[in-house]
């Protein structure tokens, strides 16, 4: 009996490490919000890291969170770098690319608790009085991610805290 328990098991490991190696090499994670605010006032607040403490999710969720900025904080070449509790972990950002008042892109690299790089992007566009916000994180997918993204996906990892932190986003710019 014991016998055909061990077997069982390592069918279903063998199921799932094989299943893994099926998943796609990359993954995206996107939420999108409309706000009331012109794409300028927006901008402003998202290409500038010294205002990120008012929006961001992941600055309240560790408010003794170490923060380094760069000798430039906004626009391309703004630098931050974080260490902070395991809710937010080690890493940094670099804005990359800047399409004022339209587009940010954002190199994001983290160190704890695990290792990753990833891009990050916001795009908005506006429409009559309002502004669509969309923001995506991509990246790649190595094989351990995989494994775990079979039980815990990437979407329901960080999606509330994209859509937690576009709700700031937007009480913040519509004030």
């Amino acid at each position: 009996m014991l016998k055909k328990i061990a077997i069982a098991i390592v069918v279903v490991i063998a199921a799932i490490l094989i299943y893994a190696a099926t998943r796609p090499d990359t993954f995206r994670v996107e939420r999108t919000a409309t706000m009331k605010a012109p794409p300028d006032r927006i901008y402003a607040v998202l290409s500038d890291f010294q205002k990120w403490g008012a929006w961001s999710p992941w600055e309240k969720k560790d408010p003794a969170m170490k923060r380094t900025f760069g000798a430039t904080t906004s626009g391309v070449g703004a630098k931050y770098a974080w260490e902070g509790n395991k809710d937010v972990g080690k890493g940094s950002m670099e804005i990359v690319e800047a399409t004022p008042p339209s587009r940010l892109k954002l190199k994001l690299d983290f160190i704890e608790p695990f290792e990753a790089h990833n891009t990050v992007d916001y795009t908005l566009t506006p429409s009559g009085g309002s502004t669509t916000v969309n923001w995506a994180i991509s990246g790649p997918m190595p094989y351990v991610s995989k494994v775990m993204c079979i039980f815990v996906s990437m979407d329901s990892m960080i999606g509330k805290d994209f859509e937690a932190g576009l709700a700031n986003l937007k009480a913040v710019v519509e004030k």
